[in-house]
């Protein structure tokens, strides 16, 4: 692609030296650069991309995009582009180097403190049972609408992120559903994304250690919906927002003269309402309140919360023009999400638990769900992240309190941090509830099956669909679902040779043993 060409759609944009030459490919990391690419400089966290093109000239850049002038320090033959923001450049000049991908699909974003992921999930349910094939870009799992694969981040970074756009478009998918996390908004990963949908689930505390406030926090989750509005594709986004959350409520009146806008919850004014909630251990009946009519909604999936995630994931079906009926039929028989309320088995009559809960409203939530159960205890495995926002620790502490009987407060992913210090600081929200402190979580995991009776329910909570544990500093295999199962197994192995009584007695009477080479089972 020629420059002049890639470059046509930033704004504010000025080239020093040739704009004709050829690119022949996009880097934001001088280590990957290969002769004739375009190096973007971007500034990150940590890091400064401006500090590194030297090193990307050295290895061939053609050209380069700046957010300061350097045409001083350029050799000849190598062009700079200058931009007031070299962060949203680089999606925009991502986006059109796939060939703006978004614009030829139907495209719903999810963004919120807890639900995206589950959100998302239901959307991509309803899209592939309606469309025959939808692409998912998530926390969990990319679907590119022919072959799944594990995801690594939940919003990739923009070259990433549009490549993966531009697979599920040339897959023929008609839509894609996209988990945008917070840091991906403020970062501008998903600025030059054509969006259908902006769903907002809701927003209570996480990530302060990256945001530093809640206002912040809230800023970075707007940007969605100004993203959404502001897109010049041509399309008629519409804003799917929680109106029970009072950050839903801020979006509804700001965005509400500015997009269309369905609301969804349980208040009266929702234009998706639920009433009627059924729970069972296996699933969630309600009553769905929509367009005048009232509809039955069965959801294979437990909690008040995924009947927000349901009726989010029904106001996008609405606003892509899915008839509802059909919508809800597709939720009949979604599929678990992997580490989200997940059942990963019993062990004598105590029901063990999975869930990613790492924030005080979603632990209590999770909690609260399972108390619903009315189990004869709830025994909660919870920890809190190292190097991360050091206030949650006490308010995660003070949910699990509050709804289980017993508690193993153990690590989450440490890393860095000391495991010991963490679970002090979560210890100063614990009250009126029994627990032990058991730092290695694979042995905390195995305490608390080893304690479960029959009628109890285990909850595994903080790591979900996670299938590793950072301490130290270093990361190794480790998934709350395999060891929940690995000790549901061992407690199964330790019955049945407890059952057994084995010994070598003269007085055992012959017709009620059974000898097995000199030792006789009674």
């Amino acid at each position: 692609m020629i420059l002049r060409e890639l470059i046509a759609s930033l704004p504010r944009s000025s080239v020093v030296g040739s704009s004709d030459r050829e690119i022949l490919g996009l880097q934001d990391d001088s280590r990957k650069v290969r002769p004739g690419d375009l190096f973007i400089a971007v500034k990150g966290i940590t890091s400064d991309g401006h500090d590194f093109i030297d090193a990307a000239i050295e290895r061939g850049a053609g050209a380069i995009v700046v957010e300061h002038s350097v045409h001083d320090i350029l050799p000849e033959g190598v062009s700079s582009v200058l931009v007031p923001d070299s962060r949203h450049a680089l999606s925009v000049l991502s986006s059109e180097w796939n060939g703006n991908p978004s614009d030829d699909m139907r495209v719903v974003g999810v963004t919120g403190t807890n639900g995206k992921t589950t959100t998302a999930f239901l959307v991509h349910r309803i899209m592939k049972r309606t469309m025959q094939r939808a692409g998912l870009i998530g926390t969990v799992v990319f679907d590119d609408g022919l072959v799944e694969e594990n995801a690594d981040f939940t919003t990739p970074g923009p070259l990433s992120l549009h490549s993966l756009l531009a697979r599920i478009r040339d897959n023929e998918c008609p839509g894609v559903a996209l988990e945008v996390s917070s840091q991906g908004l403020d970062q501008r990963r998903a600025d030059s994304i054509a969006f259908d949908v902006a769903v907002f689930t809701n927003l209570t505390r996480d990530h302060l250690d990256y945001h530093g406030s809640m206002d912040r926090y809230f800023a970075a989750k707007r940007r969605l919906f100004e993203a959404a509005a502001e897109n010049d594709s041509g399309k008629r986004p519409v804003a799917v927002i929680n109106r029970d959350d009072s950050y839903g409520e801020n979006l509804i009146r700001e965005f509400g003269e500015r997009m269309d806008v369905l609301s969804f919850g349980f208040a009266m004014e929702s234009e998706f309402r639920a009433g009627n909630v059924k729970q069972t251990s296996r699933e969630t009946e309600f009553q769905l309140f929509a367009k005048g009519k009232s509809y039955l909604v069965r959801l294979p999936l437990i909690g008040r919360f995924n009947v927000y995630n349901a009726l989010g994931a029904l106001a996008s079906s609405v606003a892509l023009k899915i008839p509802l009926r059909e919508a809800i039929a597709a939720l009949g028989n979604a599929p678990q999400v992997p580490g989200r309320m997940e059942c990963v088995g019993s062990v004598d009559g105590a029901a063990v638990f999975v869930d990613y809960a790492h924030t005080p409203d979603a632990l209590d939530n999770v909690c609260k769900t399972l108390r619903g159960l009315d189990p004869r205890r709830l025994i909660t495995v919870f920890g809190c992240g190292g190097d991360r926002d050091r206030e949650k620790r006490p308010l995660m502490g003070e949910a699990a309190s509050r709804h289980s009987d017993y508690c193993v407060v153990t690590s989450d992913n440490p890393r860095s941090e000391d495991p010991e210090r963490i679970i002090r600081d979560i210890e100063r929200g614990m009250s009126g509830v029994i627990y032990e402190r058991v730092a290695d979580r694979g042995e905390a995991i195995r305490s608390a099956i080893q304690e479960a009776r029959g009628g109890d329910i285990v909850l595994i909570a903080g790591k979900g669909h996670e299938s590793y544990q950072e301490v130290a500093g270093s990361r190794s295999l480790f998934d709350d679902r395999q060891e929940s199962r690995a000790a549901m197994d061992a407690r199964r192995k330790a019955r049945r040779e407890d059952s057994c009584l084995l010994y070598t007695s003269d007085a055992a009477d012959e017709e009620d043993s059974v000898d097995l080479g000199g030792r006789r089972i009674i």
